[in-house]
């Protein structure tokens, strides 16, 4: 039976894309996204954050260099992988990336005028005791 992995966040870039180029020239973007929710905790609600990285190819990647900045809110579409390496003094790493196969971005382009947003709504996620 075939394996299946797939994820969908909104947030907030925590820096600028990162853009390089593979030798064949496909352009790859880094991204590190924050995703904010409420948890309730005996009564009380609490912000927290998770951080996400993400990684876009292609179109994606370029337009992800020239419209986004640290702070831009994003919708990520994508799978999750496994990277693996060893360092240079023979340590295994791994980390785990979401792919972005579909990214829409949601704040205003760089350097555009700031509009007033309406007030987001907030889901509060009640934690297990």
């Amino acid at each position: 039976m075939p394996s299946y992995s797939r994820v969908i966040i909104i947030g907030n870039l925590v820096r600028d894309p990162e853009v390089r180029y593979t030798p064949s020239g496909t352009a790859v973007a880094n991204m590190r996204v924050a995703v904010n929710h409420r948890v309730k905790r005996g009564g009380e609600v609490v912000e927290e954050v998770s951080f996400f990285d993400v990684v876009a190819f292609g179109r994606t990647a370029q337009a992800s260099a020239e419209f986004l900045e640290k702070g831009s809110m994003v919708f990520v579409d994508g799978s999750l992988r496994e990277r693996r390496w060893e360092t240079q003094d023979g340590q295994r790493r791994s980390k785990i990336e979401i792919i972005a196969d579909t990214m829409r971005f949601l704040s205003p382009r760089k350097n555009a005028s700031t509009a007033e947003s309406p007030p987001e709504e907030e889901e509060v996620i009640e934690e297990p005791e």
